[in-house]
């Protein structure tokens, strides 16, 4: 007799994180001067269109009281300094906890000397060589080699422990315009994939009747948008309640609500937790004057940085949630949002860093929810169609 082997958790999808975060590189082989002052030029260099961040180890062994209250036994101390704040904390993180306070930043520069990271930057440097051989074995994922000055070639330990060395970038340590173009082009090649999400799920209480299946250009309005979506997205999906799956035709993609209950909240957070690397642009069928050039500008002024590019409500100047851009560092946020006991997408952009735009075509963002804004909507677009 045979028994099948107990799971106890569910599956999940994990985002593609390191230690820190979904972009670091840990700068190792050289002292821990010319490790710092690498990071600040790149830091420096990318911090106007990327959010950067480092991890470092302190060097001082002297034994010195904790900071603040720590001393007295709080658990975190936060001070309100002038130009920055501060927190410090009197247990050292989890790995779970370090990359939730890392998950705003796009890039993390790490000081290989201490601590590790996903990817590594080598500093090829004569006096470091047997510090740098004890740490061959974290050589995982070498992307980069700098050569010092008055070093002409790269240890032979280092060729015979990464095989594909010759294939690696190698620079002088003094060449930063190529270092900072080579992170340039690494943020570049790891901006999200863009997926579409359409939002059928609703009950349709007010309108009576389901607002997905209205057909106002000769088709169902979720199908008249994941077609529109077309030019911008890798994939469309269609998110629906799981009882709705069945009406929904086979040519199109569909994502089941697995967050029940929360509305287009858990619409946005069950397509994270399908893909949580992807970004998504999530439009509300329930927009008919909607129009291309609308998801044009959207996503020709996408900001990977903020945690969402949204278009400014023109009704009550707050960001309108549903048709947005919601970025791979949003889903975090959204969860955090929950675990506080709120479910509004608008109240998590109003309190976030949003890229917000001014939309040129203020009607497209009319929503339709009763016989009366159907009907309303109804003349405008058959007004327009005359008109054309």
């Amino acid at each position: 007799m045979t028994s099948k082997e107990h799971k106890k958790h569910t599956d999940l999808v994990r985002p593609a994180l390191g230690n820190y975060g979904r972009n670091e590189w840990a700068i190792v082989g050289a002292p821990c001067m010319y490790i710092k002052a690498l990071a600040d030029k790149v830091i420096g260099a990318l911090s106007a269109t990327y959010k950067c961040a480092y991890a470092d180890t302190s060097h001082n062994d002297e034994i010195i009281l904790a900071p603040g209250r720590l001393a007295s036994g709080a658990v975190l101390d936060y001070t309100d300094q002038i130009n920055y704040q501060q927190f410090n904390y009197n247990n050292a993180p989890t790995p779970f906890k370090l990359r939730q306070q890392f998950s705003e930043a796009d890039l993390v520069l790490v000081n290989g000397n201490h601590q590790q990271a996903k990817a590594q930057v080598v500093i090829i440097y004569s006096n470091k060589e047997a510090s740098l051989q004890k740490r061959l074995k974290q050589l995982t994922n070498v992307e980069l080699i700098l050569l010092a000055e008055n070093v002409d070639d790269v240890f032979d330990f280092i060729k015979e422990g990464l095989p594909n060395w010759q294939n690696i970038p190698i620079y002088q340590l003094d060449e930063t315009h190529k270092i900072i173009a080579f992170f340039e082009a690494k943020m570049q090649q790891a901006k999200p994939i863009l997926n579409g999400l359409v939002l059928a799920g609703g009950k349709s209480m007010r309108m009576g009747f389901d607002k997905g299946a209205v057909s106002w250009f000769g088709k169902e309005q979720r199908y008249h948008v994941a077609d529109m979506l077309k030019p911008f997205c890798q994939e469309i999906f269609i998110s629906c309640r799981a009882e709705q799956k069945p009406q929904i035709d086979i040519n199109y993609n569909v994502l089941e609500d697995t967050f029940t209950g929360l509305g287009p909240f858990g619409a946005i957070l069950s397509a994270f937790r399908e893909q949580p690397d992807k970004a998504w642009l999530v439009v509300a069928c329930d927009l008919p004057l909607l129009e291309t050039d609308t998801f044009k500008s959207l996503v020709s002024q996408r900001n990977v940085s903020s945690i969402a590019t949204a278009f400014n409500s023109p009704d009550n100047e707050f960001p309108e949630p549903l048709i947005t851009i919601w970025e791979p560092k949003s889903y975090p946020v959204l969860l955090a949002f929950l675990a506080q006991g709120y479910s509004c997408p608008r109240k998590v952009l109003i309190n976030s860093d949003v890229n917000l735009l001014q939309i040129s075509n203020p009607d497209a963002l009319t929503n339709v929810n009763t016989p009366e804004e159907l009907e309303k909507a109804k003349r405008t677009i058959h007004q327009k169609i005359a008109n054309a």
